[in-house]
């Protein structure tokens, strides 16, 4: 029977401004894991309650896209114990209502969880709850959040951060990833992974895995020479790489290549194939049941002790703990 001790609400505190994405996310990961809980083979002594709150008097919002939504009510008439808050929100020029900073700021010593989407991190940090922590949001607004607040330590690449009680996220997407985080802190990783197949995203992703592909950041470029140069990399990833190798594929000097690839990619040659080596053991660790020596072969790294001390030092976790961590298969 349930009951009010073994509901968890989860209220999302939406601003003006708000992506719709970064709304649903939460909204549609906390429904789907009480919706799937007969799923799991364990007892679980709680539901979820999920509320989308105003965090102004009025409970209409106007979204970024121009949407307007009608939330459940407004952030002043909550009358039950929140166990996780969740504020999206946009980095306002004309800065934030004092009652709503306050009133955030006080229930960030209450509830058990206090998290912000995208851009919501510059409300946490205006309401002085991102003091002295480390904290991340949308890659574009890193720096000026550095600027803006420098007693936090802004993460300029993490998908999420996790600091005490207090959970921030990059872009618009990672609402996704931090969400599901949050459920397998609660129901574990199982339950998690079980979600994320549910809704079928490409992969369950770490806080602390970047923000930005490497594939994905290779296409900002439509020169040729160095778009020639990304693919031969990604068809020799196993081989030795070096910037003479790089260059004498597209008739360049090497000192040339390295100048343009550079400027295009706003990275060097060998720092893009280091990237795209462990992008490309992650997906082999969570995608296949290869060996960890098969997979350090295949990317590049060598052998199985190389990419051990590389993933150390990168994710500080082992090959073997990040796929026990992050993969996509469900038993």
């Amino acid at each position: 029977m349930e009951t009010q001790n073994n509901i968890k609400h989860i209220v999302v505190l939406v601003h003006p401004g708000s992506t719709l994405l970064n709304l649903s996310a939460p909204v549609e990961v906390f429904r789907k894991a009480m919706k799937y809980i007969d799923r799991i083979d364990k007892q679980v002594d709680f539901s979820y309650r999920v509320h989308i709150v105003s965090a102004q008097k009025n409970k209409k919002i106007i979204t970024e896209a121009g949407v307007p939504i009608i939330c459940e009510t407004s952030y002043q008439k909550i009358t039950y114990p929140i166990d996780t808050l969740i504020v999206a929100g946009s980095p306002r020029q004309d800065g934030y209502k004092k009652e709503v900073l306050c009133w955030l700021k006080e229930q960030s010593g209450i509830v058990r969880r206090i998290c912000s989407l995208c851009a919501g991190a510059f409300i946490l940090a205006e309401a002085g709850i991102l003091k002295n922590k480390k904290a991340v949001t949308h890659w574009e607004l890193c720096d000026k959040m550095a600027t803006t607040y420098p007693d936090i330590e802004v993460n300029m690449e993490a998908i999420f951060v996790k600091d005490g009680n207090v959970y921030t996220s990059a872009g618009v997407t990672a609402g996704l990833d931090l969400s599901l985080a949050l459920i397998e802190e609660d129901l574990g990783k199982p339950y998690a992974l079980l979600v994320a197949r549910i809704m079928v995203l490409f992969l369950k992703r770490p806080g602390n895995q970047t923000q930005f592909s490497t594939v994905l950041e290779s296409q900002k470029t439509d020169y040729q020479p160095v778009s020639q140069a990304v693919e031969w990399i990604y068809n020799h990833l196993n081989e030795d790489i070096t910037v003479e190798k790089l260059a004498e594929q597209v008739l360049m000097s090497p000192r040339n290549f390295a100048r343009v690839f550079t400027r295009e990619l706003n990275i060097t040659p060998i720092k893009y194939v280091e990237k795209l080596r462990i992008e490309t053991a992650c997906r082999y660790l969570t995608e296949t049941q290869l060996r960890i020596d098969e997979i350090a072969n295949l990317c590049g790294l060598k052998s199985s002790v190389n990419m051990n001390r590389t993933f150390m030092k990168i994710f500080e976790t082992t090959p073997s703990q990040y796929r026990r961590n992050f993969s996509s298969s469900f038993s």
